[in-house]
């Protein structure tokens, strides 16, 4: 079985969308059947009366708000599925996405897939830059720099969770750049080369928006990733710190310009811990 988790916050207008396309997937060779979950994150909107109405065949967890991670966590606690795949509520699946990965996990016996992705901002299809590039296989120098997969592009077996864990729910943002270095350290990483998702921005709750430089938070993830591995010389280590170095310069060098003198004393310390050899 495949539990799809969805995770909402006052989304209920765009869930709907993102709920259409999973129940609309072909259903020609795809052999898993699937539950759908919804996490409502403490919504104040009509999200529960829309599921009553429309779609009363999906399991809603409904739990005060905590933020999508732990959205995210609570769906997998209650999940039956052998695989599980995410969705975020303002994306939508395309009608071959199942299909395509199903068949891709088949052949190369790997435990985790992503797709290509569609971007739409403010409803206008737009153009990835060449940082933002797929790939598969071992991709764990791509995850560096900046989230390589989707969320709403991802199924994953779920012994992948056994061994690295889940979302740190106490990242408020880039909770998925550190799932996704944890993940690509140990695991090969199938990848559909075929777009199979609509992956929407621009509007005003989106994570991004809401806090500013994200690389604070995959500085955290990095510190966190290296804490962790003890052998500080293997050569993902060594990346990592490179990374981690160069994502602490950029940090200080703004906050300098600013006078955050908070950020700059965080800053100097995790240089002098992480890359000081």
């Amino acid at each position: 079985m495949l539990s799809v988790i969805i995770p909402s916050y006052n989304r209920s207008s765009v869930l709907r969308r993102a709920l259409e396309s999973v129940i609309s997937q072909d259903e020609s060779s795809f052999e898993q059947e699937f539950e759908v979950i919804v996490v409502d994150d403490g919504s104040v909107d009509d999200t529960l009366q829309m599921l009553d109405l429309y779609f009363p065949q999906v399991t809603c967890l409904s739990q005060e708000n905590k933020g999508v991670s732990a959205a995210r966590n609570a769906g997998l606690a209650i999940a039956d599925g052998e695989w599980v795949a995410f969705l975020d509520s303002d994306d939508e699946w395309l009608p071959h996405k199942l299909n395509a990965q199903w068949s891709l996990l088949k052949q190369s016996g790997l435990k985790v897939c992503h797709t290509e992705e569609i971007w739409i901002r403010d409803g206008v299809r737009v153009n990835q830059m060449n940082k933002h590039k797929k790939s598969g296989g071992w991709i764990f120098e791509r995850c560096l720099p900046l989230c390589a997969m989707s969320p709403s592009s991802i199924v994953i077996h779920r012994d992948v969770f056994t061994e690295v864990g889940v979302f740190d729910e106490t990242l408020p943002a880039c909770e998925d750049y550190d799932l996704w270095l944890r993940i690509s350290s140990k695991f090969e990483v199938a990848y559909v080369e075929q777009p199979c998702i609509n992956k929407y921005g621009g509007h005003r709750d989106q994570l991004s928006r809401q806090h500013w430089g994200m690389d604070r938070f995959r500085v955290l993830a990095l510190q966190k990733f290296l804490r962790h591995h003890s052998n500080s010389e293997s050569a993902m280590a060594l990346s990592a710190k490179i990374m981690l170095e160069k994502k602490l310069n950029i940090l200080l060098k703004g906050a300098r310009k600013h006078s955050n003198t908070v950020v700059i004393s965080e800053c100097e310390q995790a240089l002098l811990e992480y890359c000081s050899d």
